[in-house]
């Protein structure tokens, strides 16, 4: 009778903190703020709004990786730009199921942002004053 009433503590024991472990892996994306999702082939919102002085999270949902760099994708050519004002970001790459930060954004403006390797994948990133 010991051994059940010692397995069914240790088994309710462990379902709160399986509960809040699970809890705190959703949290942590939501604490870095902004925060752009990728999928295979292209961002999921196309463009973002971000204050002045902040930093932009791109996380990857899936095993694809990414290659990012300033600029965009125009009628399937790549078109790398350097815009003034921009965090600079050459051959930026971000693994699957991982993220990677850009910025901080520290002049207001409109920014473009693509993945070299899927074309039409592109992000503007506006950022207010």
């Amino acid at each position: 009778m010991s051994k059940k009433l010692f397995v069914m503590l240790v088994v309710c024991s462990a379902v709160p903190l399986l509960l809040a472990a699970c809890g705190t892996t959703g949290s942590d994306t939501s604490a870095a703020g902004n925060a752009v999702h990728m999928n295979d082939t292209n961002f999921v919102q196309a463009s973002v709004m971000v204050k002045k002085g902040e930093s932009l999270t791109l996380i990857t949902d899936t095993l694809t990786p990414h290659i990012l760099a300033n600029g965009t994708w125009e009628h399937g050519t790549a078109k790398p730009t350097t815009e003034s004002g921009a965090p600079e970001v050459k051959g930026m790459q971000i693994n699957g199921y991982s993220s990677g930060t850009i910025g901080p954004f520290n002049t207001a403006g409109t920014f473009t942002f693509y993945c070299t390797i899927h074309q039409g994948m592109n992000l503007t990133v506006v950022v207010e004053g």
